[in-house]
């Protein structure tokens, strides 16, 4: 099994989601290493409070708030980061909810809310993203997927739809991608102790 790992030479990372959970512990690492980092989320107190976390161990810090199933937002995420920190070598999609229950007691709402979340965010930063990492020559893609993206369970229907989707579009983009030097990979984590409940956004 191939070892993945990031070159952080001159890295910028970007994070949906990095306001808590996943996204937070990984942006604060980086900026430990020396990274400057740019992190959006909805939750502007939240966002607030990580993003003086990262300017105790990095002077390079953007955020943002930002809701990253709009395409106008994620265009002025992107723009922002860019023009303050410079190119993104680094995307992480980790913004993501959880909606749980059998499929028939679930609303057309709950549907598109996961699935915009989970899955529509990553197609929308990504493809803000690329294009800059193409002229580049160089990018990482990490998307923070779930063992739900692997495993079905019950009252998961929502949340596993949107994980298995998150899988193939993963894959597919790391084939349309590798002849650019951008390199594409999901995460799979189990439960982990963070805020993400499935109540709420990341």
């Amino acid at each position: 099994t191939e070892i993945y790992t990031l070159s952080l030479h001159d890295a910028l990372p970007i994070f949906t989601g990095g306001s808590r959970g996943i996204g937070r512990a990984i942006a604060l690492r980086l900026a430990s290493m020396g990274c400057a980092v740019a992190i959006c989320g909805r939750d502007a107190k939240a966002l607030d409070g990580v993003a003086e976390e990262l300017r105790g161990l990095v002077t390079g810090v953007f955020a943002q708030v930002a809701d990253v199933i709009s395409a106008a937002d994620v265009e002025k995420l992107v723009q922002g980061a860019e023009s303050t920190l410079g190119p993104i070598s680094i995307l992480v999609n980790n913004a993501g909810i959880g909606v749980f229950g059998p499929v028939q007691d679930k609303t057309e709402a709950d549907w598109d809310r996961t699935i915009d979340t989970n899955l529509k965010s990553v197609f929308l930063v990504s493809k803000a993203v690329v294009p800059s990492m193409i002229r580049h020559g160089r990018g990482d893609i990490v998307n923070i997927s779930s063992l739900a993206g692997k495993n079905a369970f019950a009252g998961g229907g929502l949340y596993c739809a949107s994980k298995w989707g998150l899988r193939g579009l993963t894959a597919c983009m790391a084939e349309d991608l590798r002849g650019n030097n951008i390199r594409v990979a999901a995460i799979f984590p189990g439960s982990v102790a963070t805020e993400f409940s499935g109540r709420g956004p990341k």
